[in-house]
């Protein structure tokens, strides 16, 4: 009996032994802190990224306009039958605000060049007789088009003392020669989602290979016969090379889209960026690069410090957190281009491919990508000089590998 009672003993032990063992392992590391605190830093840069959106079609709304090419008197008829018509919508579904302007010789040609205009987007236009209205609106403003039209059957015929009195208008497109301030906000939050979601997609994959190679020893070997530098950077640049392959991939089918929807043609064009499409495309290809070799290199430098599987599968969240900080930084900077904040996220390394893809979208000038381009490379050969030094210093060195993130708390 008693015999049985201390074999129960010892194997309660054992196993408290084990639990603890494992228990410590998870707990007593740099990154269980980060794994712990993970809901609320995502939902911090969640709501950054989110109010960086909701600033974008903010900003956007804000500068949109209707505009009526009419006399004094026409316009605040047309202006006091807007204000009796706003009342019905709710805050959120009513048009942009009307802007009366005075017509000059030739309404029709006033009217396309100011859909052209870039410190505000006009929606529609609307000039001529209130009998026989002439409306142009953009791509997106049918529906404001169709307020137009409703808008001067109702001033005629409060003009006419309620009389009925129909208006008959006429409606048309207008495709515009320059890109509108919402394409251009849209086109910055397009470059700045679709750099993220391929960094986030492709560039995690550089955690793994130095700790799967360190094991196997491979490293060490590739290490004796060339700079450790060197290999880091030809694994980065062999990793790049797959990515660059998926997105070409991809790319190709998804350059078709515009042939299969419809009006895609027109809504492309309200996408332009400001700096122009072939431009924005080359600069979106540079700034891919830049964002992944740069976190690439950031990732290989960690994960060269990892030395089992539990560690590779922590290291996912800090560097899911670091790529949604820099999507939520760079997202509100482009929704406010020109500021401190915007200027902030263009110059740190790590947001600056995004962020400067933004400013591609929102402004024409040239030559801060070619300097911008120039300091992201800087900063890529900086990560992995410092990268290749730590795993020199930390691991070669050691011997026995126990300069990874547990021998931290292992000296303790």
């Amino acid at each position: 009996m008693s015999n049985t009672t201390g074999n129960a003993r010892r194997l309660i032990r054992q196993t408290l032994t084990i639990a603890r063992r494992d228990f410590v392992a998870t707990v007593f590391t740099p990154l269980f802190l980060l794994f712990l605190l993970s809901p609320l830093i995502m939902i911090g840069f969640g709501v950054v990224g989110g109010l960086g959106g909701a600033t974008l079609a903010r900003g956007s709304n804000d500068k949109v306009q209707l505009i009526a090419l009419a006399d004094p008197a026409t316009g605040a008829a047309l202006t006091a039958a807007d204000k009796r018509l706003r009342a019905i919508f709710r805050r959120g579904d009513a048009p942009p605000p009307l802007v009366i302007e005075t017509p000059g010789a030739n309404p029709e040609a006033q009217a396309r060049v100011a859909f052209d205009r870039r410190d505000v987007e006009v929606s529609a236009i609307m000039f001529g007789p209130l009998e026989r209205p002439h409306i142009l609106y953009s791509a997106k403003g049918a529906r404001t088009a169709d307020y137009l039209e409703t808008l001067a059957e109702v001033t005629l015929q409060r003009q006419s003392a309620g009389g009925a009195v129909l208006s008959t208008a006429t409606k048309a497109s207008v495709v515009r020669t320059t890109a509108s301030r919402s394409g251009r906000n849209q086109s910055a939050f397009l470059a700045v989602t679709g750099i993220f979601f391929l960094t986030l997609f492709l560039s995690g994959q550089a955690v793994g290979t130095m700790a799967e190679e360190r094991g196997s020893k491979v490293i060490e070997v590739l290490a004796a016969a060339v700079p450790l530098e060197s290999v880091f950077l030809g694994k980065l640049l062999g990793m790049f090379g797959v990515a660059v392959l998926f997105v070409t991939f991809w790319g190709a089918l998804l350059s078709q889209i515009g042939r299969v929807l419809p009006g895609g043609g027109a809504a492309l064009a309200e996408l332009a960026p400001a700096i122009g499409l072939p431009a924005f495309v080359l600069l979106f290809c540079g700034y891919f690069t830049m964002a992944y070799m740069l976190l690439g290199a950031v990732f290989l430098s960690v994960g060269a410090q990892a030395q089992s599987m539990r560690e590779i599968q922590m290291l996912s969240l800090p560097i899911t957190i670091v790529q949604m900080a820099m999507f939520g930084l760079a997202s509100a900077a482009a929704a406010d281009p020109g500021s401190t904040l915007a200027l902030v996220a263009q110059i740190f390394p790590l947001s600056s491919p995004f962020a400067m893809a933004a400013y591609a979208a929102n402004r024409a000038d040239i030559w801060p990508h070619l300097l911008a381009l120039a300091w992201q490379a800087l900063w890529v050969g900086i990560t992995i000089w410092i990268g290749a030094g730590a795993f020199r210093r930390g691991v070669l060195k050691s011997g026995s590998g126990r300069k990874g993130f547990t021998a931290l708390f292992a000296r303790r």
